[in-house]
């Protein structure tokens, strides 16, 4: 990016802070008579990882519900960090372990977002018997650490992956550092919310995510008070929000059992797949795929020289949804090994392995990558393996037409190709594992028993109950567990994921004009399921 286009980004963001602020204030003073008595325990909100600089998706999400209770004359406190770590985990440098996370900036964006009457700082306190403690621990131990019954070292894993963009870290002073940081972090937080919690004896806790290492303490510690506690993470449809009394990263959709997609239901359902099937959608404010490429003649001459084709989908290992997934496999390359060992006996067979396009997200690749472990295992000197890396955009659907059956980690994919009528062999826990929807088996030895028998049968069969499950569950994802907000928010038009708020009406953040505040509100208040009635 050149220096004026630098230059005009930085003017946007400044601006679209200025609309924020200016926003927010106008929708609190339209509120006045309701803030000005607030009736009851207050609900709890914080999301310190979800934006550093301007307002990030999911911070407005929390922004616009923090509102719409507020409207309701509930109080709210949000409990905002003021250097409260040592290191975030938006704030750490990969390169630069030791680097500070940029607080001023943080700080600033907060300022303009909270209303300084309704916030409960937190601010750094190092515990030097803890650090002492710690001072000369391995990885491992680090990772089993805790501390007065508190699983600390289990709590920062997570984040340690995903800002590390890897699964199996490696026992150095880099990541060491990182995680004593984080533990300390981590406990400094712990004490100060347990001293929040009985100061304001929340009615419930709101938090982003849950599973990185701020928002997960305040969860554990909620949780161990008996105080409901609810996360949120982005939805699957454009600027939509999934809440959970569960773990949100997990996106644990329950589906009723006398719930049947309508006629209506059907056609809008089909119509959404019509569109996904060539690449128009955006999941998080990120458009994975800029094209979708038909398989080309070389691709089918391939095809031609073998008995039949099995589709390999793989995930991001160090996403945050993958310690949901890790049931039967300890990981995903766990996985990968087993389904390599059979691979090398089935040679008229061919595996086609398609790396997760995320893989290669401008500032989020991952560091531990499909591409690496093809590398290492010489997978692609085998004759009956062909390779997709993450930046080629040829078509999973044309590929799973032209399957036998198809593989996947835990990836939606699987739901998709269920969809499609083929049978689905997943090796994780999933999205859509809770009911019949694919071929999962419960543990390692059974899941190789599957394949095999997958791989020598000449056809599958795949009952039409797993079909008819799949569009359940995907519907009920879509349509009725992702809670749309473009009433109020919209795209800041400066970066992917990050949001302004919009005009509104005075009344907007009333439940009685929102469907979609409605259930929400029912949820936090009422502790009612998060999903629409569509």
């Amino acid at each position: 990016m050149d220096v004026v286009s630098k230059t005009l980004n930085r003017f946007k963001r400044e601006r679209n802070l200025v609309i924020n602020h200016q926003r927010i204030r106008k929708i609190e003073n339209s509120l006045e008579d309701k803030l000005n008595a607030p009736q009851g325990s207050p609900v709890l909100f914080f999301n310190a990882s979800t934006r550093l600089s301007g307002l990030s998706q999911n911070a407005g999400f929390s922004l616009i519900t923090s509102l719409a209770v507020r409207h309701l004359g509930i109080p709210v406190i949000h409990l905002v960090c003021r250097r409260g770590v040592s290191h975030c985990v938006l704030g750490t440098n990969r390169s630069q372990t030791q680097k500070a996370p940029p607080c001023a900036e943080c700080i600033r964006t907060s300022k303009i977002l909270f209303n300084p009457s309704i916030v409960e700082f937190l601010d750094y306190q190092e515990d030097i018997s803890i650090k002492n403690a710690i001072d000369s621990l391995v990885l491992k131990d680090l990772i089993l650490f805790k501390y007065q019954g508190f699983p600390v070292g289990q709590l920062i894993l997570p984040s340690l992956r995903w800002i590390l963009r890897r699964h199996n870290l490696f026992d150095d002073e880099n990541t060491r550092y990182l995680a004593r940081e984080y533990i300390l972090s981590t406990w400094s937080l712990k004490c100060h919310f347990l001293e929040i919690l009985k100061k304001h004896n929340p009615r419930a806790v709101v938090v982003f995510n849950g599973i990185f290492y701020p928002e997960a303490m305040l969860r554990w510690v909620a949780q161990q008070k008996g105080i409901p506690v609810y996360s949120h993470e982005v939805g699957m449809l454009p600027l939509s929000a999934f809440f959970t009394e569960k773990e949100a990263t997990a996106y644990p959709v329950d589906v009723d059992a006398n719930f049947q997609l309508t006629e209506e239901q059907e056609i809008h359902l089909n119509a959404f797949l019509e569109k996904r099937h060539q690449g128009k959608f955006v999941t998080a404010g990120v458009q994975f795929w800029p094209t979708i490429e038909s398989l080309d003649s070389s691709f089918k001459q391939i095809f031609n020289k073998f008995d039949s084709v099995v589709p390999i989908f793989t995930n991001v290992v160090f996403d945050t949804s993958q310690s949901h997934a890790n049931t039967v496999f300890e990981h995903m390359f766990t996985w990968l090994d087993l389904v390599l060992e059979i691979i090398k006996v089935y040679p008229k067979t061919l595996f086609v392995i398609r790396a997760h396009p995320d893989e290669l997200r401008p500032g989020k690749g991952s560091q531990e990558t499909v591409a690496d472990w093809i590398k290492k295992n010489a997978v692609d000197q085998l004759d009956n393996v062909v390779f997709i890396p993450p930046d080629k955009y040829v078509s999973s659907y044309e590929l799973i037409h032209q399957a036998k059956f198809v593989m996947v980690y835990n990836s939606t994919i699987g739901l998709e190709a269920s969809i499609m009528g083929k049978a689905v062999l997943c090796a994780g826990k999933a999205r859509y594992t809770q009911i019949p929807t694919v071929f999962f088996p419960k543990n390692q030895q059974e899941y190789r028993k599957t394949l095999k028998e997958f791989l020598n049968v000449e056809k599958i069969y795949h009952p039409d109950e797993y079909r008819q499950n799949a569009r359940r569950v995907f519907y009920s994802q879509l349509f009725r567990a992702s809670l749309p907000f473009d009433e109020f928010l919209e795209n800041d038009g400066v970066w992917q994921g990050y949001v302004r708020l919009k005009k509104n009406k005075k009344d907007a953040l009333s439940p009685k004009h929102s469907d979609v505040l409605r259930v929400i509100l029912n949820g936090i208040i009422d502790h009612q399921p998060f999903i629409r009635d569509l």
